[in-house]
């Protein structure tokens, strides 16, 4: 029963990266990303959907950051 838990973060990260392809600029990248990443994260710590969403939250928060700063560097 455990295993089958990761699954479907597992799965929306996957998704996640997948979309990223589409993305225009770094900060729709960098919040899709961030969002994968927490949620998994999120999932591994929390072990529950209250976990694996505060985990995409900020995780997608601080993606759009750093994606954003990095378009600002660019100059997009």
């Amino acid at each position: 029963m455990k295993s089958k838990k990761i699954y479907i973060p597992l799965a929306a990260s996957l998704a996640v990266i997948v979309a990223c392809g589409g993305c225009d600029n770094s900060a729709q990248s960098g919040t899709l990303i961030g969002a994968g990443i927490g949620a998994l994260a999120g999932q591994a710590i929390g072990g529950d959907t209250t976990g694996t969403l505060v985990g995409a939250g900020v995780g997608a928060m601080s993606g759009y950051i750093i994606g954003n700063e990095k378009d600002k560097r660019e100059g997009r």
